[in-house]
């Protein structure tokens, strides 16, 4: 990727320096934490014009300080790729620039020789900024608001602002991401407050769950018909041992729960509780979903959220738990299924059907935090795979599985000049032959559940240019005419919570 900007800059006659070199101690020429980002700032004249390069996933605190300080023209550029997903990384830094209220620029290719990446670089080159096509964004004004849906959503909002909720919270600050922070001020006035807890409790709660209660829910998953592919590896492979420790994560993340009255609540994912127990990823998709295992006080009664899920926010990414919470509690409201869930926006392409027709397919990709009500066939079409040993070392499984077809709406909360945004959309989850799933799976991460999505009326670039985080929420609904009755109402909801609102693309 680096030579191939080099050489497109070259062409154009600007020379090129590389801000920090390669490291033959580490033997990687990454900027891998934060101090080491205020070194390399040092040394980086302050007008300069700057490109941050993205091909990997990146902690985007390991740079914000040095770009909120810089003041010559910053693009942030990405290359095409589910395997190496810069974009993703690109799209995290793009929502922190904007939360910080950073100027920059934002390119992506697959081999920087296109002529979409060729225009866009020589604008920048030229005006220090690139301007891109956002004509799918709209305001809400701008749409006949069904008034039923306009009613539904208002009296969720007035609902919300009385009876307030707790979001607890399990440590801030997931891998750096600095725009999945929601600044208290703004989120307060949405009627929800955050409930700050620790991941040291959570691991002190699970040492308190019995082997039995860890026993009943493995049992449980078991005779749903949870396929779970072990090993013998403790290193390598996923193992009931795991399993189990993750069983009594669950219980003790519902326990905490009811104890701090939470309506919602999100997890570390990297950092913290990977050196003391398994991942967490199969806890976040069952607390996401209605049908799961029961879960009792210390004292063996009551039902803790009985018939409820309790949406859980994936890396503690608090836009998503403000979306979560709002959109599992109005779809109650209207009757629909509620689980949903956020995805990354992780890569896509183009795909031709059977009829002739071609649809840019987006890949939704989490690391298991997706509820089996999204999954064809459900608890029986789900699998749990050990996480990869880079990203925890002591396993723990996913909760895989296909995204059935079907409608949903799409959306996402952002902070944007010092106020809380909302931006949502439909979308169409399509069916593809088993061989382009797994096509798919092999080229980003196959242990994870996966949503083969289309974007109504929006283009690939488009969506790159406008969506200011790597992360999307996802819901879905029982027709198409359902889920326009739903976006409406939501975003009617967002509104009279003090959201800034935008609709994007199709919604005819």
């Amino acid at each position: 990727m680096e030579r191939q900007i080099v050489s497109a800059l070259k062409k154009e006659g600007w020379k090129v320096k590389r801000a920090h070199q390669f490291d033959p101690k580490k033997e990687h020429g990454f900027i891998d934490s934060q101090k080491y980002g205020m070194e390399v700032f040092q040394n980086i004249p302050a007008d300069a014009p700057l490109i941050v390069a993205e091909a990997v996933w990146q902690y985007s605190h390991h740079i914000l300080h040095g770009l909120l300080s810089h003041k010559g023209p910053i693009l942030t550029l990405a290359n095409w790729s589910g395997t190496w997903p810069g974009l993703v990384g690109m799209l995290n830094l793009n929502g922190s620039l904007k939360k910080a209220g950073v100027e920059y620029s934002t390119l992506w290719s697959e081999d920087f020789k296109d002529d979409f990446f060729k225009d866009g670089l020589k604008q920048w080159l030229k005006k220090g900024r690139i301007k891109h096509n956002t004509s799918h964004v709209r305001g809400l004004s701008e749409f006949k608001v069904p008034t039923d849906a306009r009613k539904e959503g208002e009296r969720f909002a007035e609902g919300l602002l009385k009876h307030k909720a707790i979001m607890g919270v399990f440590d801030e600050g997931c891998m750096g991401m600095y725009n999945a922070i929601l600044p208290d001020e703004l989120l307060h006035k949405t009627g929800v407050f955050k409930e700050r807890l620790s991941q040291s409790a959570l691991y002190a709660a699970m040492l308190e769950v019995t082997q039995a209660e860890a026993q009943a829910v493995y049992k449980w998953y078991i005779n749903k018909g949870l396929k779970f592919k072990f090993g013998r590896n403790e290193e390598t492979a996923l193992t009931e041992k795991q399993v189990l420790e993750q069983c009594k994560m669950y219980v003790a993340a519902l326990r905490i729960a009811d104890e701090f009255g939470c309506a919602t609540i999100g997890i570390q994912y990297q950092q913290g509780l990977k050196d003391l127990a398994p991942a967490s990823d199969l806890v976040e998709g069952t607390l996401n979903n209605v049908d799961r295992p029961p879960v009792f006080r210390k004292s063996g009664k009551d039902a803790l959220y009985e018939h409820e899920a309790l949406p859980h926010f994936n890396e503690v990414d608090e836009c998503a738990g403000l979306d979560g919470l709002v959109t599992y509690r109005l779809w109650r409201q209207l009757g629909f299924p509620p689980e949903n869930t956020l995805h990354d926006l992780r890569w896509g392409r183009p795909y031709t059907f059977e009829d002739g027709t071609e649809e840019y397919v987006w890949v939704f990709l989490i690391s298991g935090a997706a509820p089996p009500e999204h999954f064809v066939n459900g608890w029986e079409g789900a699998s749990s795979e050990r996480q990869p040993a880079m990203y925890f070392r002591l396993g723990g499984g996913t909760l895989k599985g296909v995204s059935k077809p079907g409608w949903i709406v799409w959306s996402r909360v952002y902070v944007a000049g010092g106020e809380l945004h909302f931006d949502t959309g439909l979308g169409e989850v399509v069916e593809l032959p088993e061989e382009e799933t797994q096509e798919r799976w092999d080229l980003t991460t196959s242990q994870w559940p996966i949503m083969h999505t289309v974007l109504k009326g929006i283009t690939r670039d488009q969506m790159m240019a406008r969506h200011p985080s790597n992360h999307i929420q996802v819901v879905y609904a029982p027709d198409r005419g359902a889920a326009r009755f739903g976006l409406f109402a939501k975003a009617s909801a967002m509104k009279r919570l003090g959201l800034k609102v935008s609709i994007c693309g199709d919604v005819k």
